[in-house]
């Protein structure tokens, strides 16, 4: 804990960005198969229920798990604020920094084709949107319009981005889709911007989930971000750690008031990215870090963090590792013999716990040799 500590005090960093990103990551790295392994072992309608919300929701709705995309990229908004005024303490010129925000994005659009099997050269069947891709350019131009505009105008700009989007996909139908409903994959302009424009393979066919129109929104999902950091960050006289939390809160609940009403004429859809979806799950990322940053770095509870600190400070690693790492392998060759004497029922629960601890193990490998994968 000590180690924990000095990493992150001595860098200025919000402890709870990190943890609340771990937890975020935790249901990449298996938390999501681990409850539902729970429901196949311990049926009923608690375990059932969270198993239902460890997996995406087919059209409209939401689930936990359409949260965990967006709350990742809302966090890369949070701590935007924070690395900008580190960078310009340190004397950095702008040109540096502007340099530095492009490269970072553009690092990432090229990790998420990686991942997608850019190295195996078959193009024709390649996927170029990714879930990466879509962070790193929601997250840059973010970024850029933050470090132009004051609060006001970045208010301004984000109503604008949400009710544009709005305007396209809820007024616009596709052209080669006549008849279909007009918020379907094959009716949407979304869905046929992606047909027309995006080359190689599409996710869905009609629709990709990271396709080039939901890009728009998406910067509004890191702007949302970028908005809590500052408030966060802000030094303003009589505002204290508690009224920040409260304001956390009260930003929360708006967003959710919003977004529901919303959703009325716009419905929540994460694989259209729509507004509605970015004020609903604005809400809950807002809320958890409300809670996060309340817990642990107001009230200073931090015994319970390392273990999400642990996956949050090496995230992309873990993201990137289980891709090109057999883990299953790795924890079936250490678990496998003590799994096989558990009762039937029980082995695939425990498989699974076994996965994220080696996983975990491999992360912890890397925090504690200070070893931190960085865009």
């Amino acid at each position: 804990m000590k180690d924990l500590k000095k990493t992150t005090e001595s860098e200025g960093r919000l402890m709870s960005i990190d943890a609340l990103r771990g937890f975020d990551m935790l249901f990449i790295m298996g938390g999501a198969g681990l409850l539902a392994a729970l429901a196949q072992w311990m049926p009923c309608g608690f375990t059932e229920s969270l198993a239902r919300q460890m997996d995406h929701v087919e059209w409209h709705g939401l689930a936990h798990h359409d949260t965990i995309f967006p709350l990742f990229l809302f966090i890369a908004g949070i701590s935007f604020p924070f690395s900008l005024s580190k960078q310009r303490a340190m004397g950095r010129s702008e040109g540096a920094i502007h340099w530095k925000v492009v490269r970072r994005g553009l690092t990432l659009v090229l990790l998420g084709m990686i991942y997608n099997g850019l190295l195996d050269l078959d193009f024709s069947n390649f996927r170029y949107a990714s879930v990466l891709g879509r962070i790193g350019l929601a997250w840059m131009f973010g970024a850029l319009i933050y470090m132009h505009t004051g609060w006001k105008s970045r208010c301004w700009i984000t109503a604008a981005l949400l009710v544009s989007y709005w305007l396209l996909a809820g007024f616009i139908p596709a052209p080669d889709a006549e008849g279909a409903d007009i918020f379907s994959a094959r009716g949407s302009i979304v869905g046929y911007v992606d047909r027309i424009l995006l080359p190689g393979r599409i996710y869905y066919g009609d629709i990709d989930p990271e396709g080039i129109l939901g890009t728009i929104p998406a910067i509004g999902t890191a702007l949302l971000g970028m908005f809590a950091g500052e408030w966060v960050k802000s030094d303003r006289e009589g505002l204290t750690p508690g009224k920040k939390s409260l304001g956390l809160l009260m930003a929360g609940v708006a967003l959710l008031v919003i977004g529901l009403a919303w959703s009325t004429v716009f419905p929540i859809n994460k694989k259209m990215w729509t507004s509605s979806f970015v004020m609903v799950v604005g809400a809950y990322s807002t809320l958890m870090f409300a809670l996060f940053y309340y817990l642990i770095d107001v009230k200073r509870w931090r015994r319970w963090t390392l273990f999400f600190t642990v996956i949050g400070m090496n995230s992309i690693t873990i993201y990137l590792g289980q891709r090109f790492i057999n883990f299953s392998y790795t924890s079936k060759g250490i678990f496998g013999g003590l799994i096989g004497l558990m009762p039937e029922a029980s082995r695939y629960f425990f498989s699974q716990a076994a996965y994220i601890t080696v996983c975990w193990l491999f992360l912890y490998f890397l925090y504690r040799k200070k070893v931190f994968l960085k865009v």
